[in-house]
């Protein structure tokens, strides 16, 4: 007989940094009690990590914390673009890119757009937003080991404060706990992939007179490319506060105790371009690129999320946004099961969408580094290797080819070479501007806490889809939602506008009808109507959702 725990929980997350807090988010607005644990005293104090991309803003939107991530990002709101330069002294150097959306195409696609926001700013909105709905998360709590059986997960928490160790016992438990995840390690899982690319010292410091100097090239990063002292100039807050990434090379002996704050000074004033430049040394961190995926995200009732299942070299941001993402994948799939309208056999679908997503990410991710020639970055032949061009297809085109969806040709590539976004299964769903009693929205903000139909409000067909639905909702137990889009009485939703026609956008008809997962990525279409609607509504979810 198994001793009681300390806890119970249904969720133990491992790790407080931005996935392990994403999590801790996602799960809080559906509902699943858990706790977090990290070792660190609190959230980071490094101003990293500060690209978040348009996927990752629509589920932040999603979750209500869209607003508080914009006003803690406000300082960097006006800054655009990649500045390749040998130094900042005069004019010389090109744009890599200048903006990040030019001629603000994006908004064709998404309901928000990109945002610089530095992880110690972002980590603290999270931090607010998991706690409000009730995340029991603890800093300077370290898992010390956990065991496995058939129902669950016990973990061994010390507090580090107190130095008191107590037990913790959860259904499940995620491990968002870095790059050289202790928890994957004790799993045993190995990793694929070129494995280290280069490695930087990331220094913040003050100095007064820089703004000076850059002038009006409001720069997300500089890359300053002297022979000399190369590396990655980045704004804080584009006035005194600035980190500098500076070549590491341990490969050649180099040790962290060499990069003195003497020597930082100079490289920091020789790679400007200004040698009487004011530099005051605020902080310093190593940190080294790579490129590995776990070779499985889960064994039985454990998760890898985040660094732990991925490392990406940081060019283009994947890394972050890749684990969120994840989180976002696994929180709804966790909610579905502990909720009991879905079979444990939904999870093992988290590894069969997830893993090939952070293949395809990775490899694109050390493509971007060779593309803008990173600083300190010498890659081995083949490494970066991959398709060159845009990065939109990747952060909002990505789709799964296999997993929780159904009709998903399995041959199609993982990132397609452009934006596709038509209602084919396996992709992010389309998104729309529509009107709810008076209230606009978008496609995107109806997706969430529970899988959604979308049916037509002025076809016979269409009723019957919605018809149905509600009936399923009512008596099979699964918080299936149906609304009715178009115009008349009997619409919940109306498109904005007036020649946007939503089944053409989502690859049907208006017989047909298109199921949407509680993540917003499609999970099945029907291209018209059929005899028994309610029949084939129930075969699809019990496919899906791993009930039958």
């Amino acid at each position: 007989m198994q001793q009681k725990a300390d806890h119970q929980v249904p969720v133990l997350v491992v790790g407080g940094s931005l996935v392990g807090l994403s999590l801790s988010l996602f799960l809080g607005r559906l509902g699943v009690r858990h706790m977090l644990v990290e070792r660190h005293s609190g959230t980071s104090i490094h101003p990293r990590g500060r690209g978040n991309n348009v996927r990752t803003m629509e589920l932040f939107r999603v979750a209500g914390v869209e607003p508080d991530i914009k006003t803690a990002a406000s300082l960097l709101a006006d800054n655009h673009g990649i500045l390749q330069t040998p130094t900042l002294a005069g004019d010389a150097g090109e744009w890599l890119f200048k903006e990040i959306d030019p001629g603000g195409g994006l908004a064709r696609f998404s309901p928000t757009a990109w945002c610089l926001c530095s992880q110690n700013d972002l980590e603290p909105v999270l931090l607010k937003g998991a706690r409000a709905l009730g995340g029991d998360l603890r800093y300077f709590h370290e898992l010390e080991s956990f065991a496995q059986d058939p129902e669950g997960v016990t973990a061994y928490v010390r507090d580090r404060d107190s130095d008191r160790l107590y037990t913790v016992r959860a259904d499940y438990l995620v491990a968002a706990d870095g790059p050289r995840s202790p928890v994957r390690g004790r799993l045993g899982i190995g990793q694929s992939g070129p494995g280290d690319l280069f490695a930087n010292v990331s220094v913040t410091f003050r100095s007064k007179l820089l703004a000076d100097v850059v002038g009006d090239r409001r720069f997300i990063c500089c890359y300053l490319t002297d022979p000399g002292a190369d590396g990655a100039l980045l704004p804080v807050d584009n006035r005194e506060n600035w980190v500098f990434h500076a070549p590491w090379h341990p490969e050649h002996g180099e040790t962290l105790e060499e990069f003195t704050e003497e020597r930082l000074r100079r490289h920091i004033r020789h790679a400007v371009g200004v040698p009487d430049l004011d530099v005051e040394i605020t902080g310093k961190a190593s940190w080294r690129a790579a490129e590995r995926v776990a070779e499985r995200y889960a064994a039985d009732r454990v998760f890898l999320a985040g660094d732990s299942a991925h490392e990406m070299s940081p060019t283009g941001a994947f890394g972050s946004n890749t684990g969120i993402q994840d989180a976002h994948n696994l929180a709804w799939k966790l909610a579905a099961v502990l909720g009991g309208w879905a079979g444990p056999g939904l999870l093992g679908t988290y590894d069969t969408e997830r893993r090939p997503v952070a293949l395809a990410t990775s490899a694109r991710a050390s493509a971007r580094s060779v593309e803008h020639s990173h600083p300190g970055f010498a890659p081995a032949p083949g490494v970066g290797a991959g398709k060159r061009g845009g990065i939109l297809n990747v952060v909002l085109g990505y789709r799964y080819p296999e997993g929780a969806v159904l009709g998903a040709d399995p041959e199609r590539p993982v990132v397609p070479d452009g934006v596709h976004l038509t209602g084919e299964p396996g992709t992010r769903a389309p998104h729309l501007w529509l009107r709810r009693a008076g209230e606009r929205l978008s496609t995107i903000d109806l997706y969430e806490r529970s899988p959604v139909l979308l049916c037509d409000a002025g076809s016979a067909a269409g009723t019957a889809w919605h018809t149905a639905a509600r009936r399923i909702a009512g008596t099979d137990g699964v918080p299936l939602e149906a609304y009715r889009v178009g115009a008349g009485a009997e619409a919940e939703l109306t498109c904005e506008q007036d020649g946007d026609d939503w089944a053409a956008a989502h690859g049907t008809t208006a017989d047909g009808a298109v199921l949407v997962r509680p993540d917003g990525f499609v999970a099945w279409r029907a291209p018209g109507a059929v005899p028994d609607p309610e029949a084939e509504l129930r075969e699809v979810l019990g496919a899906l959702l791993h009930t039958r």
